[in-house]
């Protein structure tokens, strides 16, 4: 529409507003999409590093290392993962996603020497098969699960929440439950499936603590147990996490990405990313588990695009980051190339959401086999890799002009934020002061 003098849109009645409204009306069903949050929220384009000059002395680009590795997991478990990257790929289920790109997801983290995780509905041999550090997700649907994949992993993560949809459970509509899938969920092909919102035995921490020794036992006390929340009272799910006997806690946040849930839920729960790194931090350290021998390690995820999102995480206070949206990108989700059939399917390259439909041009997000056959595993995991040292490096070159020989020196020092909101979430200063909002002058 072109400008017409006069007419003027409503900031809280827009035109995106008025669609959902009319679309409501009409189908009496409530929206559901993939992806993250959409709203403009803080987050780490909010936060600047302070390079070094005087009162810091930076290093050399090519001449001195900046180190990169990072170890999850060795506060019980006998083998803790060594990772020489501290970017990991989030978990993503077979069935949400084609096999095929489970397998890239594994061949593209190992060539970097990184970690993959599983996602609802068990372990496939593709991903076990290429993955060189495999965690398994112990989830509320149980789908999938056997004790034989439990040993075969890695590490187990057991998921409370996702930053998505904290307090709910996932969605797989019938479309994309094959026989195949169905066959490892045990559920009916072709009849959508909600996974639960919580696990059936337990109600409570102590129960979680139970569950994990239990796991323990099963495994003989060789993986890491990770324990995942979504991000919301951070703070207390951090100490319970850790009073249970995690080794790793897992922070997502809002900004995470999901297959399928509400549009409602997506866009209306949970806290940013940036407001829950601070809140994990702090539970951490007054129970003396952050960054010390034997303690519990952070892994933030919730919107990493960048190196710079890395490093930022990581200064203030995560170990390691994961990455899901991001790596499904790189991938080839949403590429220009399938331009002409995401308008065929009302949508557009670099706006695509409606993963639940299994209907993905690129074929990542879909179990139609001639969509599918489109998707190189081989190519997608080289896409992977790439972009996995792109963000390494990055990283780096950032760490360096910060005066730092290791990633895991970053530190909330070397950061400013260019919001009152920000500086307040992130506990830094606002930049061109000492003051941060809420610790007084």
């Amino acid at each position: 529409m072109t400008f017409q003098p006069g007419l003027r849109e409503s900031a809280t009645f827009d035109r995106n507003v008025i669609h959902e409204i009319q679309r409501a009306a009409e189908t009496g069903i409530y929206d559901i999409r993939g992806w993250g949050a959409k709203r403009k929220l803080p987050h780490f384009d909010d936060l600047l590093f302070l390079g070094a000059s005087m009162s810091r002395y930076p290093l050399e680009g090519y001449r001195e290392k900046c180190e990169t590795d990072v170890v999850l997991g060795d506060r019980h478990a006998k083998y803790p993962l060594h990772l020489d990257i501290p970017v990991t790929i989030a978990g993503m289920s077979f069935g949400a996603l084609s096999g095929r790109a489970k397998e890239a997801l594994g061949r593209g983290a190992s060539e970097v020497g990184t970690s993959t995780t599983t996602g609802d509905g068990g372990m496939t041999p593709e991903e076990r098969g290429q993955s060189k550090h495999l965690v398994y997700q112990y989830l509320p649907s149980r789908y999938g699960m056997n004790p034989d994949d439990l040993r075969k992993a890695d590490a187990i993560e057991v998921v409370l929440g996702q930053g998505a949809k904290p307090g709910g459970g996932g969605m797989l509509l019938g479309q994309k439950i094959t026989e195949r899938v169905a066959g490892m969920r045990t559920l009916p092909v072709g009849i959508d499936q909600r996974s639960a919102c919580r696990h059936p035995d337990w109600t409570g921490p102590d129960d979680l603590a139970v569950k994990i020794i239990e796991l323990r036992e099963i495994t003989g006390w060789e993986k890491p147990i990770y324990v995942k929340v979504g991000a919301t009272r951070t703070y207390y799910d951090v100490k319970l996490a850790v009073k249970a006997g995690a080794d790793v806690v897992v922070v997502d946040g809002m900004q995470g990405g999901t297959a399928a849930t509400q549009d409602v839920f997506i866009e209306h729960v949970g806290i940013p990313t940036l407001a829950a790194i601070p809140q994990a931090v702090q539970a951490l350290q007054e129970m003396g588990m952050h960054r010390t021998p034997g303690g519990v390690q952070l892994v933030v995820s919730g919107g990493i695009r960048s190196g710079a999102d890395v490093a930022k995480a990581m200064a203030l206070g995560a170990d390691a980051v994961a990455i899901g949206t991001a790596a499904l990108i790189a991938l080839g989700d949403n590429n220009p190339r399938y331009q002409a059939e995401y308008e065929k399917l009302g949508s557009a390259a670099g706006f695509y959401d409606d993963f639940q439909d299994g209907k993905d041009p690129a074929g990542i997000t879909t179990q139609d086999p001639d969509l599918q056959a489109r998707f190189d595993p081989v190519e997608g995991g080289r896409r992977l890799a790439n972009y996995l040292r792109v963000l390494t490096m990055e990283a780096q070159t950032i760490a360096r002009a910060c005066g730092k020989s290791h990633l895991r020196n970053l530190e909330p020092q070397d950061l400013v934020a260019l919001t009152i909101e920000s500086a307040a979430m992130a506990r830094v200063p606002l930049a061109g002061t000492n003051w941060v909002p809420g610790q007084g002058f």
